[in-house]
């Protein structure tokens, strides 16, 4: 599948030394990722896809973390 084969590379991309705008987009395609991953996965019901979103959706919220920043305790 084409989409999982995007997804892995996705999953293996370095993250580091990225600009805003580059987390921005690195989300934004994350959850285009997983949304359509999804949209096969309600079909088939296949735990493998399952456990990628899951990979996929941790590492979106890690990008999401660094682009809103830490809150000021």
């Amino acid at each position: 599948m084409e989409l999982l084969q995007q997804a892995e590379l996705y999953e293996n991309a370095t993250m580091s030394h990225m600009s805003t705008s580059d987390r921005v987009a690195a989300s934004r395609e994350g959850k285009r990722l997983i949304l359509a991953i999804n949209e096969v996965y309600k079909k088939t019901k296949d735990s493998n896809l399952m456990d990628v979103m899951k990979r996929l959706t941790v590492k979106k919220k890690k990008i999401e973390k660094r682009i809103k920043g830490r809150l000021a305790a």
